[in-house]
């Protein structure tokens, strides 16, 4: 008889080194479309609203508790001897919970929460004591089945005969159990084997044996399952989230004229009618409204767009930046930390950094907000309907007043007032015949 799903716990296994990563840095922290790897399953996790959310570290686990405070329980395996071991270390948190425990891993990020909630209600429509994820493709865990086609056990290929290096049906690691059978699991598990190490795949024997009920699900997607261990994987992995993350802006009504040129965090939401050409990269948790034009090769990171904006080609958005409704902003146009009002436009090769610009300004070419003295960041204040001509320097802390202008040339260390001429630049000269006379020196030379 099917029983109805039950209170969940979720034990995350983020201990391991990495080796292959050749890196200093806990494999798990490594940046994935925007997120710690890490921070992907922590976020399916939460979505199924768990009473107790565990996350075993090991290797860095300092770093990994800071960059994920506030949000699991934390429990140190201090000496990595495998994944049952890892789950034996985290079963003291779990020794008064009744309901089901789902174990998941860091370095698999690609696992969807709908996948999660479709296991979840297998288990309970089966009445199965352990349900598994396998993958119709090969893993280094091999389902073994028995001549009914019942899962038996999980064999690793460092164990495996040749007949069991023949199956194809590859056992994920994630496994949702009865609580009781996973506290009577664990304290079974020894280390006879190649490795030396505590299976938490031995459970499946163990279940079977017992004559406990295992169900396998098996993954239509194999891509879910993908471990990341090396930077090749980590690409791999990068490289199905913006597909993911394409196709679900395309179908919200945004226009990505090359989606594999595009390059988009999963945490950046975009509006409807919005039209990004190719070779743009979004990043952060940037916001961008309706009707937005993002030419190609612009970089956006954790910045806000509003309405009909347009952008580029190759302008660069950098964090903190915010262009209000139908501000233009053009070639090679640098924006940092900013505010600009509606219909602000600065078309071409400007720098605006550290500044709060009026409705319906304009920056010439080259204009240039002077924001840093060497030691510290000033602001610079444009009010409403400036005209900052070309190739202009404004020597922060700064403010122009409402509807002045500021000459071409100009640099610009006083405050201007409203409806002014700002001009700040040194008196022509013509000296007659000096180039001349140089040109008949160097001859004689």
């Amino acid at each position: 008889m099917a029983q109805s799903a039950r209170d969940i716990a979720v034990v995350i296994l983020a201990a391991g080194q990495g080796t292959r990563m050749k890196s200093a840095r806990a494999k798990v922290l490594h940046e994935l479309c925007g997120r710690p790897m890490l921070g992907h399953v922590l976020s399916e996790a939460e979505a199924l609203a768990p009473s107790r959310l565990l996350v075993v570290v090991g290797c860095d686990a300092d770093e990994v508790r800071a960059a994920f405070v506030g949000r699991a329980d934390f429990v140190l395996q201090a000496e990595q001897k495998g994944t049952g071991h890892a789950v034996q270390e985290a079963q003291p948190k779990l020794e008064d919970h009744e309901g089901d425990v789902l174990v998941l891993y860091g370095d698999t990020p690609l696992l969807r929460c709908e996948t999660l909630l479709e296991l979840r209600d297998f288990k309970a429509r089966t009445g199965a004591a352990l349900a598994m994820l396998t993958s119709p493709e090969p893993l280094p865990g091999r389902v073994v089945r028995d001549a009914t086609g019942a899962v038996s056990k999980i064999v690793e290929v460092t164990d495996a005969t040749p007949e069991e290096l023949e199956i194809q049906e590859g056992n994920t690691g994630v496994y949702l159990f009865d609580a009781r059978l996973l506290r009577e699991g664990l304290a079974s598990l020894d280390d006879h084997n190649a490795q030396g190490e505590r299976y938490l795949t031995d459970l499946v024997g163990f279940a079977v044996e017992g004559g406990h009920r295992v169900e396998a699900l098996t993954l239509l997607d194999s891509e879910e399952c993908l471990g990341v261990n090396t930077r090749a994987e980590l690409a791999e992995a990068a490289r199905v989230l913006r597909r993911r993350t394409a196709l679900r802006l395309m179908q919200g009504g945004v226009t990505l004229v090359d989606p594999e040129s595009s390059y988009i965090d999963v945490d950046v939401e975009i509006g409807a009618d919005t039209l990004i050409e190719p070779g743009c990269i979004i990043k952060g948790a940037s916001v961008i409204g309706r009707g937005v034009h993002l030419k190609p090769h612009c970089t956006i990171e954790s910045s806000r767009l509003d309405d009909d904006v347009v952008v580029g080609p190759s302008a660069h958005l950098r964090p903190g930046t915010h262009l209000m409704q139908g501000v233009r902003v053009g070639n090679y146009v640098e924006i940092k930390n900013s505010v600009l009002g509606p219909f602000v436009k600065a078309d071409h090769l400007s720098y605006i950094g550290d500044a709060d610009v009026g409705e319906g300004s304009s920056f010439g070419c080259g204009s240039i907000t002077v924001n840093y003295d060497g030691i510290s960041k000033h602001r610079t204040k444009v009010g409403r309907g400036v005209f900052i001509g070309c190739n202009a320097n404004l020597i922060a802390p700064v403010s122009l007043g409402d509807g002045s202008f500021v000459a071409a040339g100009s640099t610009v260390t006083k405050d201007a007032s409203a409806d002014s001429l700002v001009v700040a630049r040194a008196r022509q000269r013509e000296i007659e015949g000096w180039a001349a006379r140089r040109r008949a020196s160097k001859k004689s030379d």
